[in-house]
């Protein structure tokens, strides 16, 4: 367990022009960074620290502060960045402390329906990303492309491949794969959005006045759908989040296929950091997609 040093403390205190914090709890639950809710006189911060050689908290700033752009502030919430800094190659992320309680999801899925039409309205409809980022502890590969399906194969499906067990796929079997998803995809109309990108139920929430809220961004430039398929990966949120999503772009044709194809993604990418079951996972997922 990561611990915050003294020093740590006292070089946010400065970055912040603030005293000494009042209190700073230590909050559990996370994998990858550890966290703290810092409270000085006149207000609560949320602090995450990494000290691995990669910059995931500088990306997830990025990715905060791009999103934001988006939202409309009377339906969705995402967390202030405050401060950056990295100490001694020790990364620190300073967001806003935001109070979340249990209630409906209205908001959060009109929310994220108006963060994606936003963005699409201004998206120079290329699809990617400027900067090298990270999905989970994997890499997510930067650049451009300007057809989405060069994007996501090039950018997302064969890099997760290249990491994947020799003796998971044979090579036959990955060629299939990606003609398949080639050809399923041909004659599908993406929505160039700005996704959040990591948007399952461990990462959103509703704060104390009932607006949505998300966090902990995997952010780039994509189909609008792929937000709304990783949200059904694991469990999948409420229906009146659905309900009001879809208000604002309906189901299309196809849609179910593509939650598969969208979440074969997701699934490589917990197989190439956790192995186990998910290595299963990957091989149903490929016998979904070649029985399309």
């Amino acid at each position: 367990m990561q611990k915050l040093s003294f020093i740590e403390v006292s070089e946010i205190c400065d970055e912040l022009g603030e005293a000494y914090p009042k209190s700073i709890e230590q909050i559990h639950g996370g994998d990858i960074h550890s966290a703290w809710q810092i409270e000085f006189a006149h207000k609560k911060l949320f602090l995450k620290k990494n000290n691995r050689n990669k910059k995931f908290l500088e990306f997830e700033k990025y990715c905060l502060q791009d999103l934001r752009k988006f939202i409309n502030q009377k339906y969705l919430v995402i967390p202030e960045v405050i401060a950056y800094k990295n100490i001694k190659n020790t990364e620190i992320l300073l967001i806003e402390w935001i109070e979340m309680q249990n209630f409906d999801q209205k908001n959060l899925g009109k929310g994220l329906g108006e963060m994606h039409l936003n963005s699409s309205e201004s998206n120079p409809k290329i699809f990617g990303y400027p900067i090298e980022g990270f999905i989970g502890i994997i890499n997510q590969k930067k650049g451009w492309e300007n057809n989405w399906i060069d994007c996501f194969l090039n950018l997302r499906i064969i890099p997760q491949l290249s990491l994947l067990k020799l003796n998971v796929l044979d090579k036959e079997t990955i060629n299939k794969v990606i003609e398949k998803i080639k050809s399923e995809l041909l004659n599908h109309e993406p929505i160039h959005s700005l996704v959040h990108g990591d948007l399952w139920s461990g990462n959103v929430g509703v704060e104390k006045s009932g607006k949505g809220v998300i966090f902990d961004p995997a952010s780039w430039w994509a189909d609008n759908e792929v937000d709304i398929a990783m949200t059904k990966l694991f469990g999948g949120l409420r229906r009146e989040f659905y309900d009001e999503y879809h208000k604002i772009f309906p189901i299309k044709e196809g849609f179910e296929k593509r939650i598969i194809i969208y979440n074969f993604y997701h699934i490589l990418n917990h197989a190439n950091m956790f192995g186990g079951s998910y290595l299963n996972q990957v091989k149903n997922y490929v016998k979904a997609i070649l029985n399309m």
